[in-house]
């Protein structure tokens, strides 16, 4: 019954070894030329996180800058009320419209501004997904050469 097993057992090894030994040997034969090709694939991916990270960094930034606009048109819309509840001048009151009118172009462009970096966040994963991609296809050309 153990001869059976040992048996089976070194049947079940060879065939893996095998099985397996092209791998190793398709490893061995990747030429310079490849290597400084998927060196550069490897390159061009970290390139592509940096600026996904920084991109995202922007976003978030120009939020906030969307948030605090947002709040200073409130800010500014409450001054105004109050300015017209009791009564102050013309000059106030143009002033405080002038300021509103100013917090809603900040407003308009921080949208513009947040769409362009939207957009920009997409192609950047478009092109890590594009390099990703590249990477896989010329490291199963490498190993099949």
């Amino acid at each position: 019954m153990k001869s059976k097993l040992i048996f089976g057992t070194g049947m079940f090894v060879a065939t893996l070894a095998l099985a397996t030994a092209p791998l190793f040997a398709a490893e061995s034969k990747v030429t310079p030329a490849e290597k400084a090709e998927l060196r550069q694939d490897r390159k061009e991916i970290y390139q592509d996180r940096r600026e996904i990270k920084g991109d995202r960094r922007e976003r978030r930034r120009d939020r906030r800058e969307l948030r605090g606009d947002r709040k200073e048109l409130v800010r500014d819309r409450k001054e105004l009320r109050r300015d017209l509840k009791n009564g102050a001048s013309k000059e106030e009151i143009v002033q405080d419209r002038k300021e509103i009118r100013q917090d809603r172009k900040e407003i308009a462009q921080d949208k513009v501004e947040l769409k362009g970096d939207r957009k920009e966040l997409k192609q950047d994963r478009v092109e890590l997904r594009q390099d990703r991609k590249e990477l896989r296809t010329d490291r199963r050309d490498a190993l099949k050469n």
